[in-house]
């Protein structure tokens, strides 16, 4: 039974902020650092241009000096809003109503509550109190592609059920100026808040990807990885960390995603803009060129690594530009510690 991933639909918060403002900003709060020159440079190499914001660049929860209860509070809050809408605004768009959802698979990992986005969302959309309910809390950057792996799972396990994909990222909550290692700086001009969603049906609402069977599916730990990104909560906020073999992570997983992917060369490549790198080295093992990866790319200049949010907005994108009838695709994303998480499908029109 083939699952449908339709058109997803991305909101963006109204702070558009540039690396030029994140680059002043760096040099206001760390004048005397050692390395500000290269970091300053590296600002400029992320391939990031712009990205959107909750909450002004100033304000206490991003560059100011707030605690981790008001960053929590408001990370959680914001991406709660954000949610709603990209929820709202989907089931409008494939003309559907609260009742007529089955399940709702939410991934969520900036700020901190409980219950999670999964059971607001119930609430604040309206949903069925009987509503199935999957929700992601430590998933991050592969977020995005596990939520969608387990619409699959269940849309295979209650053919005819209607599932909703919610993922909602505040990252600007791991914007702290208690961070100044080089790693960290980068990470300050590469992330972006929003929120996208999506239907995964068992019969196509339109164009989409086509998904045949959960063995079209992937996930995977690399061994001995926990420490290469993951995060860490202290009294003045979040952070995230990572270590230098964080830079090659995506290299040793590979040759593993290509073995399960097989021979059939794919069209075009669904890719988490993790990083510019990252983007590129993926689309090279894959035998992809630019073209093919554009929507990544453009993702990554005009908006920033979204975390799970990302291959939403990468397919969203991929709608604009559609492929070929039956052209074979894939989505891959990278998670904390290190994980990968990968999708195979054909483009339904």
């Amino acid at each position: 039974m083939p699952a449908y991933i339709a058109r997803p639909v991305t909101v963006f918060p109204q702070h558009q902020i540039t690396t030029t403002e994140i680059a002043d900003d760096i040099r206001h709060h760390h004048p005397d650092h050692p390395k500000l020159g290269a970091i300053l440079r590296m600002l400029k190499n992320t391939g990031v241009q712009t990205r959107y914001f909750t909450r002004p660049l100033d304000a206490p929860t991003v560059a100011g000096e707030a605690g981790v209860s008001d960053r929590a509070a408001a990370a959680f809050n914001d991406a709660l809003d954000l949610a709603a809408e990209a929820a709202r605004r989907t089931l409008t768009a494939h003309h559907l109503a609260p009742v007529d959802v089955d399940a709702i698979i939410t991934t969520h990992s900036t700020g901190w509550a409980v219950p999670n986005l999964d059971i607001h969302l119930v609430e604040k959309l309206g949903l069925r109190p009987d509503v199935r309910r999957i929700a992601l809390t430590t998933m991050a950057c592969a977020g995005g592609t596990q939520a969608l792996i387990r619409a699959v799972d269940t849309v295979t396990a209650r053919p005819g059920a209607t599932v909703l994909v919610v993922a909602a990222e505040v990252i600007s909550a791991v914007y702290n100026h208690a961070d100044n290692a080089v790693e960290h700086m980068i990470y300050k001009a590469l992330f972006g808040d929003s929120a996208a969603a999506t239907i995964v049906t068992s019969t196509p609402r339109g164009p989409g990807l086509r998904v045949d069977s959960p063995a079209d599916t992937y996930e995977h730990v690399l061994p001995n990885s926990l420490t290469r990104y993951n995060g860490r909560v202290d009294a003045t906020g979040f952070h995230f960390d990572s270590t230098k073999q964080a830079l090659t992570a995506a290299d040793d997983v590979l040759p593993d995603l290509l073995k399960w992917l097989g021979p059939e060369l794919v069209d075009y490549g669904i890719i988490h803009p993790g990083s510019q790198r990252i983007i590129d080295d993926t689309a090279r093992a894959l035998g992809l060129d630019a073209h093919d990866t554009r929507h990544s790319t453009d993702t990554l200049a005009q908006e920033g690594n979204l975390g799970g949010p990302s291959v939403l907005r990468i397919l969203e994108r991929t709608h604009t530009e559609p492929p070929t009838a039956r052209a074979r695709g894939v989505m891959v994303a990278y998670g904390p510690g290190f994980t990968t998480a990968a999708i195979r499908g054909t483009w339904h029109a």
